[in-house]
């Protein structure tokens, strides 16, 4: 596949992942109705960027945002030639996707799932993971398109499993953050020091992306801004607990994450980075924070 690719959706993931595309060489042609950054051509709609480019990404919130970009009148389907290749990065609803595929089909385009994890972080070094849906071969000629934005991508099966995938690893990644957040604010008021709480959770049973990757930045007061907010994680959360009703498997443990962070969203933290739920739940401890002080110097 040659020539531009197309990038719908410019914000904090998006953004990131278009400058690895133009870094790696590749031409990306963008729409967004906020802001196109330099080095991108600008697409009028998704119409006109689904008419320039023979792959299109797609890198929006949810599905209520991705269906009338795709099925819309200004939308890619009514741009895109036969055998172009759709391929939705966004956290969306598998049931969603699997309908848009077979509307893409109808118009001879090809509609890929391909749920992405690793934060703004790995976006920034195109370290991201990505979970993909569709037949393996759709999946296999992307790869090389994808290649400056991901250091893997898995094949999970047909259409709609990739964002399945995503749902699942998002719970674990709300539970184990909402979890550690509240771990946090306990250690502190108990008078621990959090930096060696965290080198022994690390060590121990306990260790989790959140204990091992973001809190030892947060203690030092990086939140590593940027990243997925408290309210999309909410609404991730949320799909996954409808995704678990449809499969007709109990979710006996989305309580948790969803009070954290619908409390989070309530105290004014729900558009920022969602690392900052351990600030919601600080707050609600008499306003703990768990910076810690800086280490005095070992240099002479």
């Amino acid at each position: 596949m040659s020539g531009p690719v197309g990038m719908i959706g410019l914000g904090n993931m998006g953004g990131r992942m278009a400058r690895r595309l133009v870094d790696a060489g590749t031409a990306v042609v963008g729409h967004d109705p906020v802001v196109v950054p330099d080095g991108i051509e600008r697409g009028t709609s998704p119409a006109d960027v689904a008419r320039r480019c023979a792959v299109v990404l797609l890198s929006l919130p949810d599905s209520t945002v991705v269906e009338p970009v795709v099925r819309g009148p200004d939308g890619v389907l009514a741009g895109a030639a036969p055998g172009t290749v759709v391929v939705d990065l966004s956290t969306a609803d598998p049931s969603s996707t699997a309908t848009l595929a077979a509307e893409a089909a109808e118009h001879g385009v090809t509609f890929l799932d391909a749920g992405i994890s690793g934060g703004a972080a790995a976006a920034e070094k195109g370290t991201l993971t990505i979970t993909a849906g569709g037949r393996a071969e759709d999946v296999d000629a992307i790869r090389p398109i994808l290649a400056p934005i991901a250091a893997v991508v898995h094949h999970l099966g047909p259409v709609g499993a990739g964002h399945t995938a995503k749902l699942l690893n998002n719970f674990l990644n709300a539970v184990t953050l909402a979890a550690s957040a509240e771990v946090m604010v306990a250690g502190q008021r108990a008078g621990l020091d959090l930096r060696t709480l965290l080198e022994a959770v690390n060590g121990g049973s306990g260790q989790s992306f959140a204990t091992s990757n973001r809190f030892p930045r947060i203690v030092e007061g990086d939140y590593l801004e940027g990243g997925l907010t408290s309210r999309l994680m909410t609404k991730d959360v949320t799909l996954y607990t409808e995704l678990l009703g449809r499969l007709g498997v109990p979710s006996l443990n989305a309580s948790g994450p969803l009070a954290s962070f619908g409390l989070a969203a309530h105290l004014g933290y729900g558009d920022v980075i969602s690392n900052r739920v351990v600030d919601a739940l600080g707050d609600l401890a008499g306003g703990v924070r768990i910076q810690q002080p800086q280490q005095p110097s070992r240099e002479a």
